[in-house]
């Protein structure tokens, strides 16, 4: 942990707003993605898309300037990661065997995919409910989690 020095008080991490990941082609993307996922646009600005996700959003981003991933990998919330591991193999797309999903885009980005409703993050009522997810219900260990940390 950094110290602390003469500062009186340090911020807190509260969340994540956006992740960027780096694409060759923004429209190639935004269309490979949208085979798996119902997209919401926020806005594009230049060579970037940026994808609604309630109150936090993905940017695609061109051209990538790096390589592959190959130790790295993002999560993405999904109400259905069944549903997303049928769509992505019907596609051709390898994925992860067992309970996780996880798969590599054509750009060499690494994605997991985690249910809602087994995981600590948690989104507002009212934010469910703008994103169409108002009976969307978190699993009795994901609730165990948050109860142990005082959070439900």
């Amino acid at each position: 942990m950094a110290a602390r020095g003469t500062l009186d008080r340090m911020a807190r991490l509260v969340g994540i707003n956006h992740v960027v990941l780096e694409v060759d082609d923004v429209d190639e993307a935004l269309a490979w993605y949208g085979g798996f996922f119902e997209l919401s646009m926020r806005g594009r600005a230049g060579r970037m898309a940026f994808v609604d996700m309630g109150d936090q959003f993905l940017v695609l981003a061109s051209p990538r300037t790096q390589g592959p991933d190959r130790a790295r990998h993002f999560g993405l919330v999904v109400d259905d990661k069944e549903a997303t591991r049928d769509a992505l193999r019907a596609a051709g797309v390898h994925v992860g065997g067992g309970r996780s999903l996880d798969f590599v885009d054509p750009w060499g980005n690494n994605v997991q995919v985690v249910d809602y409703r087994d995981i600590q993050f948690t989104k507002t009522p009212e934010i469910l409910a703008g994103m169409g997810l108002d009976g969307l219900e978190k699993s009795e260990s994901a609730l165990a989690e948050l109860r142990e940390k005082g959070l439900a």
